[in-house]
């Protein structure tokens, strides 16, 4: 049947109505695809805890090297970090979030958020690093308020929110930040303005956050880390929701779309993990090694003074004098893991770490437990006093008095030492049965 004017005019009208309709619900005005790689809290996690094969994920050497990698393909490419980096629970911690900034350094960050746990050691220890720290609440002059990134292809303004009220110190917070939302808002409203792709951090939940902050002019809001697992990504009122992880684990990257007036057109969003495949980078080796050699000096100072201070008798027995009456359990033991696990803390080159000595040793940095090797061999490797408690005055008593930890459910005991950071993928009734006694 041949066509009539009236149907080609009609054809010709709804193929250019197909090619003007917008994508995604936005006119088809894409400048460039970006890609933003973006990072959470490290939590003092210099490196992962390699007992488990669950907890073998992340490490700044194997972040450096992935990271290495996406540049490669991407050099463009922009990197921020949502804070909490550092840890301040023992005394080792210090140098450990020297060495943590160090380690950053060599990864180029364009902008990174602060978070409360990162001026445990006062505000000049970040500062001194050099970094892009960023905190836009701020009350002085020591951090910049936000920084702009412009790796070519579009202009991204970056803010941080630390939020006072969280403070572990509230009667002390005045000095650093305010809670006036104010500079804030202006700011993203100015970065707008100039077409800029904003992107404001903070630890607030999305329901907290929409509560508290101006979020109006915000492209990209993070929120608080869930532990571990990065969050699902989703668009929110125009506005991109990112969620990172805790302990350094994942990093996440996003494809971003950017229209000619700065907004998000369409994104896609990936969470790259960091197993033992990812590797190490070869350029971050001096860096470990030599923060392992200042790890060791720390230890050594410290067994000095433990020395000077040791006197009377140790409440530890050690594991050859529980033999003598529970020598059917010894046997189990002794053909457990437990029996050589300061030797896996030796072929790892911890064996000086104290995040990993207490828990592969016999009463460390408790009166008369481990030292080191030399002076309390006897004490190496998890022994029946990590489980069950000094055992001197049970064995002199000849039974009669109980092991401190007598009571305890099973779970309890494991769980000592077997807590998510260190055995994630631990399961009692899984674990029980290797060493069942």
């Amino acid at each position: 049947m041949k066509k009539t004017p009236l149907l080609h005019f009609s054809a010709a009208i709804a193929i250019l109505f197909f090619f003007i309709l917008p994508t995604n619900g936005t006119a088809s005005t894409n400048k460039h695809s970006i890609t933003l790689i973006y990072t959470g809290n490290l939590n003092g996690e210099l490196e992962p805890c390699g007992c488990s094969e669950g907890g073998n994920k992340g490490g700044i050497k194997r972040r450096v090297n992935a990271i290495d990698k996406l540049r490669q393909d991407e050099p463009n490419l922009y990197l921020i970090s949502a804070g909490g980096l550092l840890v301040s629970e023992m005394p080792q911690d210090r140098l450990k979030s020297e060495y943590i900034l160090k380690g950053l350094a060599a990864i180029n960050y364009d902008a990174i958020g602060i978070q409360w746990r990162d001026l445990a050691f006062g505000k000049q220890f970040l500062t001194n690093s050099k970094l892009p720290f960023v905190l836009s609440n701020t009350t002085n002059n020591d951090f910049l308020t936000n920084t702009i990134i412009n790796n070519k292809h579009a202009e991204l303004a970056f803010f941080s929110w630390l939020d006072p009220n969280r403070s572990p110190q509230k009667n002390m917070h005045s000095d650093i930040v305010t809670n006036d939302t104010n500079m804030l808002a202006n700011a993203l409203k100015k970065a707008k303005s100039k077409n800029q792709v904003t992107i404001l951090s903070s630890t607030l939940s999305l329901k907290q956050a929409q509560k508290k902050l101006p979020l109006e002019n915000v492209d990209i809001l993070i929120i608080k880390a869930k532990y571990e697992l990065f969050g699902k990504a989703k668009t929110v009122n125009d506005m991109l929701v990112l969620q990172p992880g805790s302990r350094g684990m994942r990093i996440g990257k996003v494809k971003l779309n950017i229209s000619e007036n700065g907004k998000i057109s369409d994104w896609k969003h990936e969470v790259i993990a960091l197993p033992p495949e990812t590797g190490d980078a070869p350029r971050m080796s001096d860096w470990y090694t030599e923060y392992n050699t200042k790890v060791k000096q720390d230890y050594e100072k410290r067994v000095a003074v433990r020395k000077a201070l040791m006197s009377g008798t140790s409440p530890f027995i050690g594991e050859s004098s529980c033999k003598a009456c529970h020598a059917k359990q010894h046997k189990t033991w002794f053909n457990s893991r437990h029996a050589e696990a300061f030797y896996a803390l030796q072929d790892a080159n911890k064996a000086f770490d104290p995040d990993c000595i207490g828990c592969h040793t016999v009463g460390f940095e408790k009166q008369g437990g481990f030292i080191d090797p030399a002076i309390t061999e006897n004490m190496m490797h998890v022994q029946c006093e990590n489980c069950h408690g000094a055992a001197r005055a049970h064995a002199e008593s000849g039974g009669v008095k109980a092991v401190p930890n007598k009571d305890w459910p099973k779970e309890k005991i494991c769980m000592q030492c077997h807590v998510q950071k260190h055995s994630p993928d631990f399961s009692f009734e899984k674990y029980w049965p290797k060493i069942a006694h």
